[in-house]
């Protein structure tokens, strides 16, 4: 009430004192110097990351919350590669999927500036060995941010000529009889599908009713593993045979000295050579027995024929008398691939290694090499590039194949699929062929046509 009777002059005087008292030193001074320092300490906070306007030298703020000096620039890659997508339970898109340094923020820089996530991720995709799962769905939102390959291989000298993706299930056979302008692949949907190898186009399908789990050609013959039975079909002369006898499903199959070797379920090789009679031109003429699970792969060379089993043996038999001449147990899981190749027998295993197997004086089998994978080894092929250099195709159990030169093993490229590949197969003119477990053939070819044939 005071104040009413003060002049004007008095009044002003009264009303800085007050505010001295108050906002100075006293009760509410000191909240402001609480909330003063509270500001400070969140500017602070913030103030740990470069000023994008400064860099530009376009801010006009003073004070900026911002730093306007140069800081090192946060590890966006580092540990990324460890943890990115790990969930694929979880949208790519989805930001609680991308970790911590993985996030678009991270990669961007608080300014947004794209230009360095683009060359942080070209940088991390010559080392990465991993294609993008989202790409391969054609789902992946990240486009050039992506820290994963956008291809299907990796390496020089090779692409893809084509995807074939009509089969359902695993594919189990490719196979390009010569002379002949068609592909056949087989699958354990049931189907043996024929390609017409200009258009690109599936001809026809031709439903077995079985999983078809083999799929061979030699000569004017396709040879399909079935169920306790393989089927013999001559392109030329469209007859069609029924060779019976295998118990269980035929897994593998080979020719070699003018004979039919399949390998049963039952650990039995079933072997039939040409006949005379009428009711079928292939006669049955031996069961060679040895292995006590089901044989997963066949090779021949050097007059011999090689058979891998899940019993984790590889068998040697004598291509003249069908007797086997000896077993090796080197290998502590599942063999399913074995190649000859010069006067060498590669197998590879479940337990993630390749071996290198030559003859020695004695006339049996050793060791002269292993190399290892960091994954089981599914299937193994061998073909020469472009300048006929030996190249060794490993198949694993990561979704891709590894290109080894040889005798060096060091790496070329390597190959990626939806699932692990299934099986490889080499073409006319350059040309060669993948299959997965997803359903999927890839057409590929080496940029010039090797200079000398397979083994």
């Amino acid at each position: 009430m005071l104040l009413i009777f003060l002049d004007q002059h008095s009044f002003v005087a009264v009303h800085h004192l007050l505010y001295d008292c108050y906002f100075g030193n006293g009760k509410f001074g000191s909240q402001k110097n609480i909330m003063d320092t509270k500001f400070a300490r969140r500017t602070e906070r913030i103030g740990s990351t470069t000023c994008s306007y400064w860099r530009a030298g376009r801010c006009n703020r003073n004070p900026c919350r911002f730093l306007h000096i140069e800081t090192p620039s946060p590890p966006a890659a580092c540990g990324y590669g460890n943890t990115a997508y790990s969930n694929g339970k979880k949208p790519h898109s989805s930001s609680e999927n991308t970790p911590k340094y993985g996030s678009k923020k991270a990669l961007l820089g608080d300014n947004g500036d794209r230009g360095d996530a683009t060359r942080v991720a070209k940088a991390f995709k010559k080392s990465s060995p991993r294609i993008c799962k989202y790409w391969i769905n054609n789902n992946c939102v990240h486009g050039e941010q992506c820290l994963y390959l956008h291809s299907w291989f990796r390496g020089d000298g090779f692409s893809t000529v084509t995807k074939l993706h009509e089969h359902k299930k695993v594919i189990t056979g490719i196979a390009l009889p010569v002379g002949s302008d068609k592909l056949y692949s087989g699958s354990t949907d049931g189907t043996v599908r024929i390609w017409d190898c200009h258009t690109g186009q599936c001809a026809k399908v031709i439903n077995l009713g079985a999983e078809v789990t083999s799929l061979i050609s030699e000569g004017s013959w396709i040879f399909v593993g079935l169920q306790n039975a393989v089927k013999a079909w001559n392109i030329q002369t469209m007859s069609e045979f029924t060779l019976d006898g295998p118990k269980g499903r035929v897994r593998a199959m080979t020719v070699g000295n003018n004979t039919l070797f399949a390998g049963a379920e039952d650990g039995v090789i079933f072997a039939w050579r040409g006949s005379s009679k009428a009711d079928s031109p292939f006669e049955l003429v031996a069961s060679l027995t040895g292995h006590t699970k089901a044989v997963l792969c066949l090779a021949v060379g050097c007059k011999m024929l090689y058979s891998g089993s899940m019993d984790q043996s590889i068998k040697v038999w004598d291509m003249d008398t069908l007797q086997c001449t000896m077993t090796l147990n080197d290998h502590t899981d599942v063999v399913p691939s074995l190649i000859c190749w010069d006067q060498y027998l590669l197998s590879s295993s479940s337990d993630r290694t390749i071996k290198v197997w030559a003859c020695i004086e004695a006339g049996s089998l050793e060791v002269i090499y292993t190399h290892t994978e960091e994954n089981g080894v599914v299937s193994l092929f061998g073909m020469p590039d472009a300048e006929g250099k030996p190249i060794l195709f490993s198949s694993c159990r990561d979704n891709s194949v590894h290109m080894y030169e040889l005798p060096s093993f060091s790496e070329r490229g390597r190959l990626f699929a939806k699932k692990d590949v299934a099986l490889i197969e080499l073409g006319p003119g350059g040309l060669f062929f993948t299959g997965d477990e997803s359903g999927l053939l890839m057409v590929w070819k080496w940029l010039e046509v090797p200079k000398v044939a397979s083994s």
